[in-house]
This record gives C-alpha cells, sequence and structure tokens, in this order.
C-alpha cells in the first residue's frame, strides 16, 4: 500500500516504526485505534522519537480525554506549549467542540441546535478546521494527532464532506431565521456587526483550508496513519474497520502498533498468563496474516504505566528494536529463573500459612 514502507532482506516488512523516522517528507502522522490501547503514549513516543530526527515536531490531543498531560506529567493548553526537556517538542490539547457557552439567546440556541441535529460533527468540522488553520501558519516540521476512539476518528476523515452539508444548511436557514444569523456571527469571532453574509464566507474559508489539507491527507508522501491495537478479538475487529476506512478515505497506512503483549519467552508461572499468551498468539498470529505488508510492532505488557519524559525514552527502544526475551526458553538459565520466581513464591506462601495458624491459635 504505501511506497514509503521499509522492506528488510527477507522481503517482510521491518517489525519497527523505523520507517516513519526516516520518511522525512512525513508533515501528518495520525495515531489511531480503539478507546484504551495505549493510543496517547505511542503518539507521545512516536513524537519524542521524531523530535530526534526533525527541526520541530507538535503533538496534538484531539480526544476529549486529554491524556497527554498525564503522558508527559506537564500541563497543556489549547495552544502549543514546550514540552520539558527538548527545545523542539511541542504538545497541545483541543477540545474538538465549539466552545459556546456564552450564547444564551434562545433562538440562537435553537440555531445551533437545528444546525448540529441536522449535521452531526459540524461544530467538530468548524472547531479542527480553525485548529488546522492555526498549525499551518505555524510551520513545524511534522505534526502528531493522537486522536479520539475510532468512531470519533472517521469523522474527523469526513470533515471535508461534513463542512460542505454546513454550508448547504447555513444558505437554507438563513431564510428561515434571517437576522438570528447575525447573532451567530460571534460562534465564529466576527463581532456583533457583521452579517450573515460574512459568517458563510468564514464556513466557505474553513471548507477551502479543510480541502486543502484533505488533499495533503491523501498525499502518503505527506501523510499516514499508525494504528494502535492490543491482541484481542475486539481490537482486531477494530483495527481492520479503521483500515478498511482508511483505504476508502484513500489515507495511507502501513504501521500497526501491537501494545500490551506478554511474550511466551517470559518465565511466566501463573496458570491464567500462560492461558493468555496462548490467547494473545492467536491474534498475534491473525495481525501478521492480515497485514503481512505492515510494519508490525510488538510492545511488551509493563507492571507500570509508562508516565514521564524519562519513562517514555525508557520505553521507546522497543519502538525501534523488535522486543528479545533476556532469557531463552529452555536454557539452564531460564529454567534456574523460573525455579526462583516458584521458590519465592512458596516461601511467601508458607509465611502467610505460618501467620494464619498463630492467629488460629492466638483465638
Amino acid at each position: 500500500m504505501a511506497s514509503a514502507a521499509v522492506v528488510d532482506a527477507g522481503d517482510a516488512p521491518e517489525p519497527t516504526v523505523r520507517n516513519l523516522l526516516d520518511q522525512d517528507t512525513l508533515k501528518w502522522v495520525f495515531v489511531g485505534g480503539k478507546g484504551g490501547v495505549g493510543k496517547t503514549t505511542c503518539s507521545s513516543i512516536l513524537s519524542v522519537l521524531l523530535a530526534s530526527v526533525r527541526q520541530s515536531v507538535l503533538v496534538i490531543s484531539t480526544d476529549p480525554a486529554h491524556n497527554l498531560s498525564d503522558a508527559f506529567q506537564q500541563r497543556f493548553t489549547k495552544f502549543p506549549t514546550l514540552v520539558r526537556g527538548f527545545t523542539n517538542l511541542y504538545a497541545m490539547e483541543i477540545d474538538p467542540k465549539v466552545e459556546n457557552d456564552d450564547l444564551s439567546n434562545e433562538g440562537m440556541e435553537g440555531f445551533l441546535s437545528e444546525l448540529t441535529n441536522a449535521i452531526p460533527g459540524v461544530d467538530e468540522a468548524m472547531s479542527f478546521a480553525e485548529m488546522l488553520k492555526l498549525v499551518q501558519t505555524m510551520d513545524y516540521s511534522v505534526v502528531v494527532f493522537d486522536t479520539a476512539p475510532t468512531g470519533h476518528t472517521l469523522r474527523l476523515l469526513q470533515f471535508p464532506a461534513t463542512l460542505e452539508k454546513g454550508l448547504e444548511k447555513m444558505m437554507e436557514l438563513k431564510n428561515r431565521f434571517g437576522g438570528l444569523l447575525n447573532q451567530a456571527s460571534r460562534l465564529f469571532g466576527l463581532g456583533d456587526e457583521l452579517n450573515e453574509d460574512a459568517m458563510l464566507g468564514r464556513l466557505e474559508g474553513m471548507k477551502d483550508v479543510i480541502e486543502q489539507v484533505n488533499r495533503q491527507f491523501k498525499d502518503p508522501d505527506l501523510t499516514t496513519f499508525v494504528c494502535v491495537c492490543i491482541p484481542e478479538f475486539l481490537s482486531l475487529y477494530e483495527t481492520e474497520r479503521l483500515v478498511q476506512e482508511l483505504a476508502k478515505f484513500e489515507i495511507d497506512s502501513h504501521n500497526i502498533i501491537v501494545n500490551q503483549v506478554i511474550f511466551d519467552e517470559e518465565p511466566v508461572e501463573s496458570k491464567l498468563l500462560k492461558a493468555r499468551v496462548k490467547m494473545q498468539q492467536k491474534y498475534i498470529d491473525q495481525f501478521h496474516m492480515l497485514y503481512d505488508d505492515f510494519n508490525i510492532t510488538k510492545l511488551p505488557l509493563l507492571s507500570e504505566e509508562v508516565c514521564g519524559v524519562q519513562a517514555l525514552q525508557n520505553f521507546s527502544h522497543h519502538f525501534l528494536t523488535p522486543y528479545k526475551s533476556a532469557l531463552k526458553r529452555g536454557t539452564v538459565e531460564e529454567l534456574e529463573q523460573r525455579i526462583s520466581i516458584l521458590k519465592s513464591a512458596l516461601q511467601e506462601a508458607e509465611s502467610e500459612l505460618d501467620k494464619v495458624r498463630k492467629g488460629k491459635q492466638a483465638a
């Protein structure tokens, strides 16, 4: 699918994200997938890695949950803020809804309600267009989008069509609502003295921006979409849906990050974990079968969250180097470690048993 995918000697794409760092023409990198699979962590680490090879990087969260601040342990707003510890990495969090709390006029509310009910997502589309205008004036080398869960992401890709519908609806409502559109001009920051024609012109302008950016989104040299998932059925299903939709919108995608993998090589002694490893392997095999021309990067499940710049940088090597267990299964060293784990668990159980027995005797 993608001309930029890096292929190794074995004719299989490299299982890392190095291809994204090597593709120096990239301007827009979208990171998306099902909720709760680690999109924000992956977006943050990709932006950190890109900052090491590009002049300036901006990472934007369009997810209302806004986890970028948690990932970097730094407060971000709707204005780009330099990430601590970097000279060329900026972050911002935008709310994909138009702020209209101060519009209390009843007629105005009726107008907005009719417009947004008629075209779901038009408020997000207008907000997104404004944000893209802002980003284009800033001239960053590459912009990473930490997107909302899949459904919202797909709406984002439909924004040009959404704005077109919005424009048509505006023209229709102009005749029905008349002077109310003058009040609506405040929504677009035009001031009360401006008329509905100016407001419609603003919407036309945003449509032009969206269409211009949309052309860039369809250029595989400029834009790619990174799908993040976990090795489970629902996530596989959602990823397949996302990949199909991206193909429909002609948006390049050739990287899949499979997060929270429990590797079979680890000395696991829990029956539950062993069953989990087996289940995960089934879905990982399916990912490889379905996306044999994709760069599939597998990330290990950790015992703690990846928070803070140092933790992000420490974890980032898994994005560039395929995971390898410290011990090979079946070797003397691996068996010794498994025995050590079992002995430690046995000692803990014996200690707990002693406490229980002493408690019974005391009673």
